[in-house]
Order: structure tokens, then C-alpha cells, then sequence
């Protein structure tokens, strides 16, 4: 059985792969976010653990690549030293397998790891987007205005993606070369913005279609619905964020 592991805190790393060796596992770390996307794409694992140590932004590179990844992937698991819900909720939500705190003993993180490898069936991952009249199928790769077709480039439509699955949010280029061209963002630079421009044309995004895609130097790109008066609707949040926890 082989791991591929994402983490950069070699004290850690060494405690992992001992453990994860005693169990009868390999594991090959990648210790940077362009390492790491180069390296699942050329082999195939059993399983892939990251280590978040702490919490991540959200346009950080690791959360756009869970929330972009095929449906058929490898079952991820990720690891922090951050004791937050809402993190939590966020990190499984955008795809993560399952999440654990640590520290931690090493026989309950084998067992979570045995765990993992014993589905065979995973929770897919989100396959559709529908926006404002828009409609994202990830699978099909097609990208649909009020039931049209647009017709996009697979790059054009994973960028995209990274949009119209986190509106309101800026996704900073380096998230966008790092997720789609395994590159750093000087590299790929002009690339993105001919793309965004591009994608920007052939969606017609303005006011008067009620979605727009903003663009900040040092922040990247945005995508926002407005309303009639011209704001941003804001995505918000299903129940009450002040709720209490269970037996609080």
C-alpha cells in the first residue's frame, strides 16, 4: 500500500512515516503544493494525507484542488494541529475523506487510515454547480447559460470551476496555476489572463446578467452575483452560526 503525503513539518513527517512503515505502508512526501499536484497525477495511490498546519485561506491551493478533483479520485485524509469546527466542516465539505486533530495516538490513526481503504464506495464529490442560471456538469465538462451551451476549452472550464464553486472569494493566481497548470504563477501569468479574458467574452458577465468577474492585482480574481441595485449577494449559510455545539 502506498501513501502520498503533503507535509512540510519534517518532525512531524518522521513520526508519520515511522508509524505508517510499522503498519506495513509506504510513503512518499511531496513537500510543496506544485510537488505535490505533479506528483498524484504520475502515480496512483492508496491513499493521500495532507497536513494543514493551520487554517488555510480560502482561496489556498490545497482547498481548490480538493474541491476540482475527479469524482474517482483517491480518498483523502487531513491532518492539523487546529482544534476548530468550522474548519473541520470546511475542509470535509470541499472534499476531504476525513479529518483528524493532532496530536494523536498512532492506533487510532492506523485504524482511520484502515478505514479509509476499506470503502469501496466514497461519497462523491460535487459534480454540478448551478449559479444564477448558470450550470456547471463536471463530469461532462459542459457549461450551460439558462440551458445553452457555451462552448469552453477543458482549461477554460476548470477555471471556471474555481469560480463558480466559491463565489465571493478571491482565487489568487498562484491557486489557479498551481490547480489547473502545476506551475508557479510567474510562469503561468499571461497564460491565466488571456484565459480569464477569454472565459469573461464568451460568458458575457456584466451587470446586466447579474454575475460579474472582478479582478484585483494583488488578490486575483473574483466572481460575484449582484442584485438589481447592482451589490453583491453574498452566499450565506444554512442554520445558525451561534448555535450551540451538541451537549454544550
Amino acid at each position: 500500500m502506498s501513501i502520498a503525503a503533503h507535509i512540510r513539518n519534517e518532525t512531524f513527517l518522521g513520526q508519520i512515516r515511522q508509524v505508517l512503515l510499522r503498519a506495513g505502508f509506504g510513503c512518499e512526501n511531496f513537500p510543496t503544493e506544485i510537488a505535490f499536484m505533479r506528483g498524484i497525477r504520475r502515480k496512483s495511490f492508496d491513499l493521500i494525507l495532507i497536513d494543514v498546519p493551520m487554517e488555510p485561506k480560502d482561496d489556498d491551493p490545497i482547498l481548490s484542488w480538493l474541491n476540482c478533483r475527479p469524482v474517482d479520485d483517491t480518498a483523502v485524509m487531513v491532518t492539523s494541529t487546529a482544534r476548530n469546527p468550522f474548519m473541520t466542516a470546511m475542509l470535509l465539505n470541499c472534499g476531504a475523506d476525513d479529518f483528524i486533530v493532532r496530536p494523536f495516538e498512532p492506533i487510532e490513526f492506523i485504524a482511520r487510515v484502515n478505514a479509509l481503504l476499506r470503502r469501496t464506495k466514497r461519497r462523491p464529490a460535487k459534480a454540478a454547480i448551478e449559479l444564477a442560471g448558470f450550470s456547471l456538469d463536471r463530469e461532462a465538462g459542459k457549461f450551460n447559460d439558462r440551458g445553452t451551451t457555451i462552448e469552453l476549452t477543458p482549461r477554460e472550464f476548470s477555471i471556471a470551476w474555481l469560480l463558480f464553486s466559491s463565489p465571493g472569494v478571491y482565487i489568487s493566481r498562484e491557486t489557479i496555476s498551481l490547480t489547473i497548470w502545476n506551475a508557479n504563477s510567474d510562469i503561468a501569468g499571461r497564460t491565466i489572463e488571456q484565459h480569464v479574458y477569454k472565459l469573461r467574452k464568451k460568458l458575457q458577465l456584466g451587470p446586466e446578467r447579474g454575475v460579474i468577474l472582478r479582478t484585483a492585482y494583488n488578490q486575483g480574481y473574483r466572481l460575484e452575483v449582484i442584485d438589481g441595485m447592482g451589490n453583491a449577494a453574498m452566499p450565506q449559510l444554512d442554520g445558525d452560526a451561534s448555535a450551540p455545539a451538541l451537549d454544550e
